[in-house]
């Protein structure tokens, strides 16, 4: 546990101040976001937390800064909400907010450089190239073996992931992803079972494995069909779960994440976790993980976001300081 997960507990919900939900915003992914931050706020209010909706693409920052909102339950997903870019603003503010700081929310939506990190940390992570032009798509075929899964390098909810079975396909893979981002990554396909592991607070949640009948777990499998099936916990290999969740946490701490989220793997024969990726600001819809992952450690919906809303209490010293030396 790193001293960021070291939060206060909250008893009382008059402790957390007046709370901005904030959701929505401008991302490929402003559905699903508008159906987390729904959720999030009855459960807050439910539990009689003073807590507002904000929609940062129908108001302006600065009308953020006036409206008096003592921290922000962040259910923003995808660039300019999941990216570190609203998290350095609110740090700008002196306003606290859940989850993941500045630089950990932006190498987590950073496929490219959380893999290197990953890497770099001695963890298990699928092979792959990064891809900038149609050019380079040679060069990524005579280092990685088909079949291959190709995604946008900054993106989430598989938003432009694409899987390929041959080199005919290859290209426009490519260019769905690249629609997204310029950075796409070509990354060797993992024949196996599709694991995710929740942290929250310093700790991780029992793991989940996903069953679809889907090529992949994709954005119909996750939020439109009702043909998925969750297990949880994912598996009943002692030592498997053990290992997932170690390298859970291990993933976090390379990256740097903090407070709550999400780590996908995918496990082939060999039983070896692959890291896949970490996503900072999971969803929190009826069909999503975090969530199932709570339940089966016996933690309620409104139990959950009560909890991601005391990590916004992590840092609250390091807020009060500067604005003291702000004058505010």
């Amino acid at each position: 546990m790193s001293a960021a997960d070291v939060v206060r507990s909250v008893h009382e919900p008059a402790e957390f101040g007046r709370v901005a939900v904030m959701y929505g915003g401008s991302s490929s992914e402003r559905e699903v976001s508008l159906r987390s931050g729904g959720a999030v706020l009855a459960a807050l209010r439910e539990a009689g937390v003073d807590a507002a909706a904000w929609d940062p693409a129908e108001h302006r920052f600065a009308d953020f800064l006036a409206a008096g909102f003592d921290r922000v339950w962040i259910a923003l997903h995808g660039p300019g909400g999941e990216d570190g870019t609203l998290q350095g603003a609110l740090e700008w503010a002196g306003v606290p907010y859940t989850g993941s700081g500045v630089m950990a929310s932006a190498l987590a939506m950073d496929k490219v450089r959380s893999k290197m990190l990953f890497s770099a940390a001695g963890l298990a992570t699928p092979p792959w190239r990064t891809v900038r032009s149609e050019a380079a798509l040679e060069e990524a075929l005579a280092a990685l073996d088909l079949p291959l899964i190709v995604k946008p390098a900054g993106q989430g909810s598989s938003v432009g992931m694409c899987r390929v079975e041959s080199r005919a396909e290859l290209a426009a893979a490519w260019a769905a992803a690249a629609h997204y981002d310029d950075e796409v990554i070509v990354e060797e396909w993992v024949d196996g079972e599709e694991f995710t592991v929740a942290v929250l607070q310093g700790a991780a949640l029992p793991s989940i494995r996903i069953e679809t009948p889907r090529v992949f777990y994709d954005y119909a499998a996750k939020y439109e069909s009702g043909d998925t099936r969750y297990h949880c916990p994912g598996t009943d290999q002692p030592a498997l779960e053990q290992d997932l969740r170690r390298q859970a946490l291990a993933a976090f701490r390379a990256l740097g994440c903090s407070g709550w989220g999400r780590v996908d793997f995918m496990v082939g024969a060999d039983r070896v976790p692959q890291l896949l990726e970490i996503n900072t600001v999971p969803g929190m819809t009826g069909q999503s993980l975090v969530p199932m992952a709570a339940a089966g450690a016996d933690m309620d919906f409104s139990t959950l976001c009560w909890r991601i809303l005391e990590t916004s209490m992590a840092d609250l010293p390091a807020v009060e300081t500067r604005r003291s030396a702000n004058g505010a």
